[in-house]
């Protein structure tokens, strides 16, 4: 039994450290906030699946989602990316513009991490219940980003193969056996601290016209 509790104690470092505490103390966003931050993409219906990988060890440190439907948001459960430009709820972020979109991606890329990215086509349809499914999962707790993404991903039809797991590489492997994914790997030399990079964008936003 020691023995087992040790194994579980371990397990359970390696998940937590997976994914950050998030944004717990960030108040949700009014529906006013979010109606009017709303952002139609005008590409097609798509999921695209972030995975951040630790450039030294090799193993899995969060997932989130990209839904591009009649909106396009990012579902990041306990994630630690977060603007004040970009309403919030229940680890939904809205308005996600082109030029969020980028960085949300180039933020988590730096040089202890990078990110791998990958896309498919879906039906309108299975657009709007992705994003119906992870507006109804409410916040994550630390450590379940996988888990959270993963159960939202597994309802949809075509995505049953995707089994529900706590571990980002896992959850990665599965997505990239779904048929048309288009996977590409962003890698960058930014210091390790995100918070660097996101006050600088958040200037970069406060002086455009």
């Amino acid at each position: 039994m020691l023995f087992l509790n040790r194994i579980f104690s371990v397990l359970t470092l390696v998940i937590l450290a997976g994914c950050g505490a998030g944004n717990d103390m960030r108040p949700d966003a009014s529906a006013e906030v979010i109606s009017s931050a709303s952002y139609r993409h005008d590409g097609p219906a798509a999921l695209t699946l972030y995975t951040m990988i630790n450039n030294r060890s090799g193993a899995g440190a969060h997932s989130s989602v990209m839904i591009n439907g009649s909106q396009r948001v990012i579902f990041d459960p306990a994630g630690t990316v977060r603007l004040s430009a970009v309403p919030e709820r229940g680890d939904v972020l809205y308005g996600i513009t082109p030029q969020v979109a980028d960085f949300y991606a180039r933020a988590h890329a730096r040089e202890t991490y990078h990110v791998v990215i990958q896309e498919i086509d879906v039906s309108p349809e299975v657009a709007e219940q992705a994003l119906r499914l992870a507006i109804a999962s409410g916040p994550a707790a630390s450590g379940f980003c996988s888990a959270s993404t993963s159960a939202v991903l597994r309802q949809l039809p075509g995505f049953e193969s995707i089994g529900r797991t706590f571990f980002p590489k896992r959850l990665m492997a599965d997505f990239g056996k779904l048929p048309g994914v288009r996977t590409t790997k962003l890698f960058e030399n930014d210091e390790d601290d995100k918070s660097v990079a996101i006050a600088q964008f958040e200037s970069s936003l406060a002086t455009q016209p």
